[in-house]
């Protein structure tokens, strides 16, 4: 039955020969596993590729199609760069994790009904926990916890949406539909979670800066792109989706230019792109969904590479915050041109990988009239620019002098980078090598004399606008806040004064009242069950005393007629 086993298998053995292996085993397996996976990946052809009875249901453990092999070509990709800009400092059991995640997003990718879909989901989310968790630190251990608390509810909301699908229908599979009764809206709103779409989106924020320098690699790639997958697959064309993407964009932006994290600035950048990607689900063309899993596939590449320059950069000094950091191109060049090439990449730079994929989108919201859409989008590209492609590289690498003059990335983790880097631009020089793997047919060109002098006008001013306002753009060492604060704040502080204020006072008149109860439970079976001494005589209650044979024989006869009544009535 070698049709029924999904490429995600080879992941999951890897992950688990992880931890018993030793020395150069191990590296080989992290670095063969990926690799192995790929080929298996390019081996499944289209279609479903054999079911199981499962219960009442056929389960189809793979289902191949252009989709879904390119998402899964890409994150057997991001598992092999990954493993090897991590294998030389992350844990063992960092590693085995990762490893373990990405082999959840994998069988996400040729999941062929709703089961193994869930099964697949539930996998990525527990083993992303405990990648989060690998951080080592207190404040990892409680963004896992509040991770994990987010996760399973998406988790469980999904699960209702299924099952509410599977009792209307009576089909575990995977076709396309629109959001327009419960279960349909509750499998959307579980998705939309591991999007990160607002007000459910803090998680990511949370979560990403506080695991490892190597965690956050990983986790930068799995999670949200499974969900763009999913909504291409179940939802093309929902209309919500283009103002919850539009709102994720600009959402995105707002809080990156707020922040002095480094990692934080490029978790909020996490949530801008997959709106991007989400917006073009919405408007639902060819166009627009071969958009979306370019933009997807090339998100993955650039973001990892960004966490990845940041990772060394939090490596080498220990340093996160822009406050702290400046003037690392000194003694890092080879850190600094790769964080610039990724900066250019999710900045839309002509010849780089995302303005061959983000001007799809773009220029699909165009064909289908969608005027104010496309306005805003390309507004939102003028403020990624400013987070990611400029207030990156220049608050790490440039701006003062912070005095610090770290060593720059070790071999293995400049390899990653590069590797990375170099297929940035790859895809920006030959976009159809990527356009060829895309699930639609699609005749488009990128580099029009027009779209090149617009992308340029636009990122150079806003370049401008960067710098003249740089006053502003410096970050001080302030905490901002998110939705999360409603449950990690807001919450405790309410439940505290709903304590104070209303359970207490009940809890004391609830005891007056029980105590009041049990004294005249007492008064009452001391006066018909118990007995009173005095000091010539003893009173019995009235049950308690000694009745004549006949006065019982009396009432024994009157009860068991009032119950023969009693029975016939």
């Amino acid at each position: 039955m070698p049709e029924l086993i999904s490429p995600a298998l080879i992941m999951i053995m890897a992950a688990l020969a992880i931890g018993p292996l030793r020395g150069h085993f191990r590296t080989a397996i992290i670095l063969l596993a990926p690799l192995l996976t790929l080929w298996a990946i390019w081996q499944v052809p289209d279609g479903v590729q054999g079911t199981i009875s499962f219960l009442s249901y056929s389960i189809e453990p793979v289902e191949g199609s252009p989709l879904r092999r390119l998402f899964a070509t890409v994150f057997a990709l991001m598992a092999f760069v990954g493993g090897l800009y991590a294998f030389r400092i992350a844990k063992w059991y960092e590693l085995a994790a990762a490893f373990a995640y990405a082999a959840g997003a994998i069988g996400v990718s040729f999941a062929g009904d709703l089961i193994t879909l869930f099964v697949y989901w539930e996998l990525m989310a527990l083993f992303s926990t405990v990648v989060v968790w690998c951080g080592g630190t207190a404040a990892s251990r409680a963004a896992g916890i509040r991770y994990a608390i987010l996760h399973l509810l998406g988790g469980i909301v999904l699960k209702v949406g299924i099952e509410g699908l599977v009792v209307s229908t009576g089909s575990i599979q995977i076709t396309a539909m629109l959001a327009h009764d419960f279960h349909s809206w509750m499998i959307l709103c579980g998705i939309l979670i591991n999007a990160a779409a607002p007000p459910l989106s803090a998680w990511l924020a949370d979560a990403y800066p506080e695991s490892s320098s190597t965690g956050s690699v990983f986790l930068s790639a799995f999670t949200t792109k499974t969900a763009v997958l999913a909504l291409i697959l179940l939802f093309p064309g929902e209309p919500v989706l283009i103002g919850v993407g539009l709102f994720m964009v600009m959402y995105g932006i707002i809080y990156a230019l707020l922040e002095n994290d480094i990692r934080r600035i490029l978790a909020y950048s996490v949530v801008n792109q997959v709106g991007f990607m989400v917006c073009a689900v919405g408007i639902g063309t060819q166009m627009a969904l071969n958009g979306a899993a370019a933009h997807a596939f090339a998100h993955i590449i650039y973001k990892a590479l960004l966490f990845m320059s940041a990772g060394v950069v939090i490596y080498r000094t220990g340093k996160h915050k822009c406050t702290d950091l400046g003037g690392l191109f000194r003694t890092m060049p080879l850190t600094t041109v790769c964080g610039i090439v990724g900066a250019l990449s999710i900045s839309s730079f002509p010849l780089t990988s995302g303005f061959t994929t983000k001007s799809l989108i773009s220029q699909a919201a165009a064909n289908q009239g969608l005027v104010w859409v496309y306005m805003l989008l390309t507004a939102a590209s003028a403020g990624v620019f400013l987070h990611a492609g400029i207030k990156f590289p220049w608050f790490v690498f440039f701006q003062r002098d912070s005095g610090l003059r770290p060593k720059d990335a070790p071999w293995n983790m400049a390899l990653s980078m590069l590797l990375f880097a170099g297929l940035c631009i790859l895809l920006g020089l030959f976009p159809e090598w990527l356009y060829v793997l895309l699930p639609y047919p699609l005749d488009y060109q990128p580099y029009t004399l027009g779209k090149v002098l617009f992308y340029l006008q636009l990122l150079l001013f806003s370049g401008l606008a960067f710098f003249l306002l740089l006053p502003l753009m410096k970050r001080t060492d302030t905490v901002s806040l998110d939705v999360d604060w409603l449950w990690r704040r807001a919450g405790p502080w309410l439940a505290g004064t709903l304590a104070r204020s209303v359970v207490v006072p009940l809890q004391v008149s609830a005891g007056r009242f029980l105590m009041a109860c049990q004294v005249y439970l007492t008064q009452v079976s001391v006066r018909y069950l118990g007995q009173a001494h005095t000091d010539d005589s003893e009173e019995r209650g009235l049950f308690a005393r000694s009745w004549p044979i006949g006065t019982t024989a009396l009432w024994i006869a009157i009860l068991l007629s009032a119950y023969v009544l009693i029975y016939y009535i």
